[in-house]
Formats: C-alpha cells, sequence, structure tokens
C-alpha cells in the first residue's frame, strides 16, 4: 500500500517501491518543515507557478532526472530553465508505469514570482498503485467537485483549509461533502501567521457531516490507508 507524507503546506508525496511522487515541492524556504529531506523522486507534479508551489521542483528534477507533470505552460517555462517536462491539460488522462494523471479545475491563479501568468491553475487526480489521491491544489470549493468525485472515486483526498488564499474549513468540509473521499487530509496552513486555522475544527466538523476520516499530521508525518 503507498505511503503519504505531508511535507507542510501542500507539498505531499506518495511512496511505493521504486516509485516517489512529489507535488507541489515547496521545501527549503518553507518555515513549517524543520527537517528538508533530500527527494528523488520519480515524477514532481507542480499544480501552478507560486512560489510556494513550484517551490524547488526545478532544483529537484534537475539533480534527480525526474520529469515535472503540469500544465502546458508552466512545462514549457520549466524545459526553458534546463528541466525535464510535460504538460497536458484538464480533462485529459496521461498514463506511467505506476498508473496515471488526470489534471482538473482549480479557482486561484497561476503566475511566476516575476509576476508572468503561466496558464490555468489545476488540482490532480493521481492513481498510485491502486490508489486514487486527489491533490486540490490552491482552491475555493466548487460545485463541479462532486463531478471529480464521481468519474474518480476518490480514496484519499488533501484539500486546502488555511483560508486567505484558499478556501477555509467551511468549505472545505463542503468539499468534502462533494468529493466524498474515503479519507481527507488537511493542509496549507500553519506556514505562516496568516494561515492559522483550528485543524482539529475541519476534522469535527468533516466526520460529523461526511462519511469521511480525516486524518491530520504533522509536516514530516506519514499516513498509509
Amino acid at each position: 500500500m503507498p505511503t503519504i507524507r505531508w511535507l507542510g503546506h501542500a507539498c505531499f508525496t506518495l511512496e511505493q517501491g521504486k516509485d516517489l511522487l512529489v507535488f507541489d515541492p515547496f521545501i527549503k524556504e518553507n518555515p513549517s518543515l524543520a527537517q528538508k529531506p533530500n527527494l528523488k523522486p520519480t515524477l514532481v507534479l507542480v499544480t501552478h507557478g507560486h512560489f510556494d508551489h513550484l517551490g524547488d521542483a526545478l532544483d529537484i528534477a534537475q539533480a534527480s532526472g525526474a520529469t515535472i507533470h503540469t500544465t502546458p505552460e508552466l512545462a514549457g517555462y520549466c524545459s526553458s530553465k534546463g528541466a525535464q517536462a510535460t504538460g497536458s491539460h484538464m480533462g485529459g488522462t496521461v498514463k506511467y508505469d505506476f498508473g496515471w494523471v488526470k489534471l482538473v479545475p482549480a479557482f486561484h491563479s497561476s503566475s511566476l514570482p516575476d509576476g508572468t501568468t503561466v496558464g490555468n491553475p489545476v488540482g490532480m487526480v493521481v492513481r498510485f498503485h491502486g490508489l486514487t489521491f486527489y491533490h486540490a491544489g490552491d482552491t475555493c470549493v466548487f460545485g463541479d467537485m462532486k463531478l471529480i468525485g464521481e468519474l474518480t472515486p476518490v480514496d484519499v483526498a488533501y484539500l486546502p483549509v488555511g483560508d486567505y488564499f484558499t478556501m477555509g474549513i467551511d468549505e472545505a468540509v463542503k468539499a468534502t461533502e462533494l468529493l466524498q473521499p474515503k479519507v481527507v487530509i488537511p493542509g496549507h496552513f500553519a506556514t505562516w501567521p496568516l494561515l492559522n486555522p483550528d485543524a482539529q475544527q475541519f476534522k469535527q466538523k468533516v466526520e460529523a457531516r461526511t462519511k469521511a476520516k480525516c486524518v491530520i499530521l504533522k509536516p514530516g508525518e506519514t499516513y498509509q490507508p
């Protein structure tokens, strides 16, 4: 069974055997992550271009030889910086040895640190060694989360709960109701003082209003479904 690790903010890894996936690798400058892992992933997945999501993707990809999977516009930028990258559009499924990756909508923005816009933000549904994992990226709640859950039934969902830049607790609870995952893991909080919700409150509301189990991790902790 795959092992899920939260590395703070929106950075997660999925690992089984020789395969290691890393999502939105904001590591070196992440103040919530005390121990900085030296990741050598099979694939790097990036939901959008903001500094706290693109993060260390270029350095990790260049050091490990891994491919960055993201949107076409952001993939073009990564390629221009010397990284191996592939871009796909929302709705398309890209197959890998471990399973597949599908990009889905997210309501946010996507720009580089210099302000250059790089396509649209996305969420990601990934089938990894039999586990279906939904990484929402940065987003508010939206009605088509119900459609995502119907088309690709979700085992484990990551949802941002930090508010201000993304949905907060109550919207994330509604997102859980729409998606109907078996397990939900909150993130995008406790990185900076501005993002300081009560994760235990999220857990209480989710488990009172849905059938999902809520797992709260500390940065660096793992969960195995």
